[in-house]
């Protein structure tokens, strides 16, 4: 009877363990859905662990807030903020993305352009007109072994690309130098006599040229507003010219002579470059390659002429 009495009492009352760690199976995973760090988390952090409440009804856990702070935490600090960023990036579009750049480019390069020209056409005005400089093709020498320097250290430390100068390269690209040369020691000479705004002036007589010669020999055809915009450069020209009071004969002759060479060299250009193409390692000729390679090419060509023109005299008189 005392047994029995005894097993009653214990049916009846509560029992009472101390608080036992169940690991978290099927639930767990349910409870949390797997997502792109749930491998993180599984190798960052020890098996999940939930507290069983004794006085809780059977089948009902409490609920793990430590452990979801935990997850939570260890997913974010698996999200890769830059990758969200690039993201974004992609999403906008890419005109959004590149035209900035793109405009800022062309304006700093004009204006770059804009200040390199006018600036080597005021010092070489100063030069030959205000000190009565007598040596234009040595100045013209002296400028090519500068470009020669810049672009040869900039394409040696490789911050440029340059195509090797090749026997084959120079042979086709031999008659465009020649020209170039003679470009630059026509404007030299006719800028001693003629002022830097009737220089600019006649300069524009060179385009009409060159449209011309490419309708000529490559029939290319140009609209009426190319040919109207022309005629006024041609105009204005002649306007300029009659009312310079600094008028002089042989400065003229040297910028009409300019201007004819200058859309030669245009033209020539054109033939040749495929076949200068064809002749480079690469199969392309950019405008660095080409830079080099007529600032080099005229450096002999340019001492030839200081001679013939006995500018070395005078340099060592002076």
């Amino acid at each position: 009877a005392a047994s029995s009495s005894s097993a009653a009492l214990h049916r009846r009352a509560p029992r009472r363990h101390s608080p036992a760690t169940v690991s978290v199976g099927h639930e767990g995973a349910a409870r949390f859905p797997q997502g792109p760090c749930s491998g993180a988390m599984a190798s960052r952090n020890p098996p999940l662990v939930t507290h069983v409440d004794p006085d809780a009804p059977p089948g009902r856990k409490a609920p793990d807030i430590g452990n979801r702070s935990t997850m939570g935490t260890s997913c974010v600090d698996d999200t890769d903020l830059e990758d969200v960023k690039a993201s974004k990036d992609r999403d906008m579009p890419s005109h959004l993305l590149m035209l900035p750049n793109i405009q800022n480019q062309s304006l700093l390069s004009g204006f770059a352009y804009c200040i390199a020209s006018c600036s080597m056409i005021l010092v070489n005005k100063f030069v030959l007109s205000g000190y009565g400089f007598n040596a234009g093709i040595f100045l013209m020498i002296y400028q090519n072994i500068v470009s020669v320097t810049i672009v040869s250290a900039l394409s040696l430390s490789g911050v440029i690309p340059t195509e090797p100068l090749t026997w084959k390269l120079i042979k086709v690209w031999l008659p465009v130098n020649i020209i170039f040369v003679g470009m630059l020691i026509t404007s030299m000479f006719s800028l001693k006599y003629i002022n830097v705004a009737m220089l600019t002036i006649l300069k524009n007589v060179a385009n009409v040229l060159t449209a011309s010669g490419e309708t000529y020999f490559f029939k290319k055809q140009h609209d009426r507003q190319v040919w109207i915009s022309l005629m006024l450069m041609i105009i204005s020209a002649i306007a300029g010219g009659i009312t310079d009071l600094s008028f002089h004969a042989v400065g003229y002759t040297w910028q009409i002579l300019n201007c004819f060479l200058t859309a030669s060299y245009s033209l020539t250009l054109r033939h040749v470059m495929d076949s200068a193409k064809q002749a480079t390692k690469s199969g392309n000729l950019n405008e660095l390659s080409m830079v080099l390679l007529n600032n080099v090419l005229s450096l002999p060509l340019g001492i030839i002429l200081v001679l013939g023109f006995n500018e070395v005299e005078y340099l060592l008189e002076t």
